[in-house]
């Protein structure tokens, strides 16, 4: 399939060719075919079809073509055609028997005589010719519309296709009613200086030629393989049971997507299983009404004008209460069908991730273990202070009230020992590892004054008394 930007290219080729357009497989047409018959011996080579179609504009428009001469042209070659008081440039898109199929699904003769002829083979004069003409093309669309606004014509000019020879041009346009463009055509002859040919064309031909991608994610089939174009109504959405909604159901030509045809006879087929007089069913406690139909289950969806729950309920089961209605006999209760939903349940993996990638639910539980772990902590806290607290009177208290009792709690710490009674617990381990404390442990000795308060000894005698 051809790239919509084919079209749009300067030397024709989509970019990223490394072949430059010339690889003959026809990849870079818009509208390209596969002749399988290509390959196929015939038992009569002269009965084979001498037409052959032609793609001009990189598959934009298509013509039939005459081969009288004794070459043989395969797909993807350029050649030269009769055009208008000239000569015409475009590739050979399909040839044999195919071809054949075509022109009666066209309704064209194959010994027509208004069939023109294909002249040679393209000579580099006539690329190089096809080329500096198809340069032209964008500023003079950009003009022609600049010149049907002068005007005031209610027409949208589209496309503009140059012949080869630059002897005549092509103007294909959108207009809801009918336009007088006499003078217009004037104008764009005396402007161009080439002869005018108007043609008339609907939105889904200027999507087919401007081209896109659709909503689908692929490239529009009006631009890749559709040729004819079919009236599409709503009637198509209501029996695939579309919601109708005007955005979602129309293409980017504004009409309604070519798409919805598709299918639409297979919904057709499957519909005629289902009864048609069974919007309303007659109960005891009151009427069911049908809200839809499930197609691919064969179900049929009511509802009760009491309450709002859905009762899905077979084909059968339908029919036959709608005959016990006919026959005056009103059921007590719809027997409802179960339904059973196609859509595995997700079970997550037990097994360790060894590649690397981390799912989200596995950081919040590890956020979540980190939050309740340090909140154990905080309330563990406190309560562990005390004991940790029992060998260090002073600590936990203020600096200016260490050793003070409180004014309501006389003697709250009990009798205060002497240094020499109570030198603590942790003085002996932290004047070990001091070796200030080690040198002078037995040269100073232990008196009772000031200094044995604090674990120090008096200063030693120098001996200058």
């Amino acid at each position: 399939m051809g790239c919509g930007s084919c079209g749009t290219s300067k030397d024709g080729a989509p970019s990223g060719c490394q072949s430059h357009g010339n690889c003959s497989s026809g990849g870079c047409n818009r509208m390209n075919v596969h002749d399988w018959l290509a390959n196929l011996p015939f038992s009569d080579p002269e009965s084979n079809c001498r037409v052959v179609e032609i793609s001009f504009n990189n598959g934009s428009r298509k013509d039939y073509f005459k081969n009288t001469t004794l070459h043989y042209y395969g797909k993807g070659e350029m050649v030269a055609v009769e055009g208008v008081n000239g000569f015409d440039v475009g590739m050979v898109n399909l040839t044999g028997e195919l071809v054949r199929l075509q022109l009666k699904k066209n309704n064209i003769d194959e010994k027509s005589p208004e069939i023109k002829k294909v002249l040679r083979r393209a000579t580099e004069q006539d690329i190089q010719k096809m080329v500096e003409t198809k340069a032209k093309e964008a500023n003079m669309l950009i003009r022609s519309r600049a010149i049907a606004r002068y005007l005031r014509l209610e027409l949208k000019m589209a496309e503009v296709e140059i012949q080869a020879d630059a002897k005549k041009a092509t103007f294909f346009y959108i207009a809801d009613d009918r336009v007088d463009f006499r003078e217009l055509i004037k104008l764009y002859a005396a402007e161009f200086k080439v002869k005018v040919e108007m043609r008339q064309i609907g939105a889904r031909q200027e999507a087919g030629k401007v081209g896109g991608i659709g909503s689908c994610g692929r490239e529009l089939c009006c631009s890749t393989w559709l040729t004819d174009f079919k009236s599409v109504n709503t009637n198509a959405a209501r029996y695939q049971n579309l919601s109708i909604n005007q955005t979602k159901l129309s293409g980017q030509c504004g009409r309604l997507k070519c798409c919805l045809n598709f299918e639409l006879d297979t919904y057709m087929d499957a519909l005629q299983f289902f009864p048609n007089d069974a919007d309303m069913l007659e109960l005891a406690k009151g009427r069911a009404f049908l809200i839809k139909k499930d197609i691919f289950k064969n179900l049929m969806w009511y509802t009760m004008s009491d309450s709002n729950k859905h009762y899905p309920l077979t084909i059968e089961t339908v029919k036959r209460i709608k005959a016990q209605n006919k026959q005056g006999i009103r059921p007590e209760e719809l027997e409802t069908a179960e339904v059973i939903t196609s859509k595995p349940k997700e079970v997550e993996p037990e097994y360790a991730d060894l590649v690397g990638q981390i799912s989200l639910k596995s950081l919040e539980k590890t956020t979540r273990k980190r939050r309740d772990k340090e909140r154990s902590q905080q309330q563990s806290g406190p309560q562990n202070r005390g004991p940790q607290n029992q060998g260090n009177p002073n600590q936990g208290t203020p600096r200016g009230q260490q050793g003070q009792a409180r004014p309501n709690e006389p003697n709250a710490r009990g009798p205060q020992k002497s240094p020499q009674q109570n030198p603590g617990p942790n003085r002996g381990p932290q004047n070990a590892g001091n070796p200030n404390n080690r040198r002078n442990q037995g040269n100073r000795p232990n008196n009772n004054g000031p200094r044995n308060q604090q674990g120090q000894g008096p200063k030693p005698d120098t001996g200058n008394n």
